[in-house]
């Protein structure tokens, strides 16, 4: 997993509330155990039109916002199924950190799981940073793990709270195995250990 320390992008403002994982990654690419492939249906219902091509109106369309790895999104971002594929889809996209006030805790979860940042922000502070994302390519927003601030093009600052075992394990790109695996030699004493005092196990 990709370590997530500092992250400097324009931000895509997603001005929808309740938006659930079959929204983010409709069932029809549920098919595939890959974590790799599914940006290309990321929102595919708003990015498409019926004959394939591109929906101009769909933010992550406008020419503003190509390339944009933060997503603002309104409350309870990630509500519906379980699907891990919806941080999936976020992150072959491009996608490393979501804000919104609320997020479904099942998708809250995976988020940390993919190396994927989910920021909870008071509703002020949310609009505030609407208004930042809705300038387009010329207001950047940086969002820095360490300190857990997010800056806004004009200098303003926005302080987050995370949990500090989640915050070393994006800090580290820590997966589940990656923990497993800072263990192997704590792991490999005991199993050696146990060998030698319980040879018939």
């Amino acid at each position: 997993m990709d370590k997530f320390t500092t992250l400097t992008s324009v931000a895509a403002p997603l001005h929808l509330v309740n938006v659930d994982t079959d929204m983010i990654i409709p069932k029809q690419y549920l098919k595939t155990i890959k974590r790799t492939g599914l940006g290309k249906g990321l929102f595919s219902e708003l990015r498409y039109n019926e004959d394939g091509s591109d929906n101009p109106d769909f933010v992550l369309n406008k020419p503003a916002y190509k390339g944009a790895s933060i997503l603002v999104a309104g409350d309870n971002f990630g509500c519906g199924s379980s699907r891990e594929h919806a941080p999936w889809a976020l992150l072959d996209f491009g996608i490393r950190c979501v804000i919104s006030t609320s997020f479904a805790d099942i998708f809250y979860n995976n988020c940390f799981k993919n190396g994927i940042l989910p920021i909870k922000v008071t509703p002020e502070q949310l609009k505030a940073l609407f208004d930042d994302a809705s300038r387009g390519a010329n207001a950047r927003v940086t969002v820095d793990l360490e300190s857990q601030t997010i800056t806004g093009p004009d200098g303003g600052s926005i302080s987050f709270d995370i949990d500090p075992h989640r915050k070393h394990c994006l800090l580290n790109g820590l997966d589940d195995i990656g923990l497993t695996q800072v263990k192997a030699s704590e792991i490999e004493s005991f199993e050696s250990k146990l060998a030698t005092e319980r040879p018939w196990a």
